[in-house]
């Protein structure tokens, strides 16, 4: 898939990127060399303007590397923080099916807190989740080429940080808007255990904040719209491309009530990100 795609898949929040790459390939043919045909990668950089961390109303600019691709059958689609694996190679015309293993680094809160009160709760460790995906994309919906995607993450940690579960249902609507832009809308929620509950959202006694004891539930829900230009006007024949993206979410359940959100950050989460990549 193109470069601005990959990008969409790391620098969004929500992702549904299988379905964004098997509807590039599926463009009409126009130029001499059609790079998804076969084994490609896109490479490249992005930056993205976030909170802090989960529920926090400071935010930070993080570097973010992008790949993505297709390499012996299999496809790679980028996750924030990570990557997919789909062993499916599901090429039908009609509804394609993808399913393999994602997994991908979660380090909410174990770096880049602005805010002092909950630094002094202290950093936490980087947790390494790791799980099956799978997803749906159905073509042609209102055009030849545009596409409606189902897709869920359930990853559990293995790094020994939070030790929890999380699920991520994601729905995504593409569409080429010419024949070098496309644009994506993404909405999607994620629904977190009780241990991933309490080692982030719950706050000890005696410190600077009310003691609270955090469950699991709906985490947070949130809505991601990408624009992506193809630097040569051609979204099926590699090169450079670049991607904007704007992304709004809402904090939920406890994540919403733990005074790390509720006195010192915010339940409306924004983002922002820039991102630009090469295909070959």
């Amino acid at each position: 898939m193109k470069s601005l795609f990959a990008a969409t898949g790391s620098l969004a929040l929500i992702c549904a990127t299988p379905a964004l790459a098997q509807n590039v390939e599926a463009l009409p043919e126009g130029g001499e060399d059609v790079v998804y045909d076969d084994t490609w990668i896109s490479i490249g950089a992005g930056a993205v303007y976030s909170p802090s961390y989960d529920g926090s109303d400071d935010y930070v600019v993080s570097a973010i590397p992008i790949i993505q691709g297709k390499i012996g059958g299999v496809r790679i689609s980028p996750r924030p923080g990570g990557a997919a694996l789909d062993f499916v190679n599901d090429d039908s015309d009609g509804a394609k099916i993808s399913a393999g293993v994602a997994a991908k680094l979660n380090r909410n809160r174990a770096s880049q807190i602005e805010d002092e009160v909950v630094l002094s709760y202290g950093e936490l460790d980087t947790a390494f989740e790791v799980g099956p995906t799978i997803g749906v994309s159905l073509p042609g919906v209102l055009n030849p080429y545009d596409s409606l995607s189902f897709n869920i993450d359930t990853l559990w940690d293995v790094a020994g940080a939070h030790d929890g579960m999380t699920v991520n249902p994601s729905v995504t609507y593409f569409t080429p808007v010419s024949r070098g832009a496309a644009i994506s809308l993404s909405v999607s929620g994620t629904y977190v255990d009780d241990d991933y509950a309490e080692y982030y959202y719950s706050v000890p006694a005696g410190g600077a904040l009310p003691a609270f004891q955090a469950d699991g539930g709906w985490n947070s829900v949130g809505v991601n719209l990408l624009t992506g230009i193809d630097l040569d006007g051609d979204l099926t024949n590699g090169g450079l491309a670049l991607i904007a993206l704007g992304g709004y979410s809402r904090q939920l359940g406890d994540s919403k009530r733990t005074p790390f959100t509720a006195i010192r950050g915010s339940a409306d989460q924004w983002m922002g990100a820039l991102g630009i990549g090469y295909t070959f």
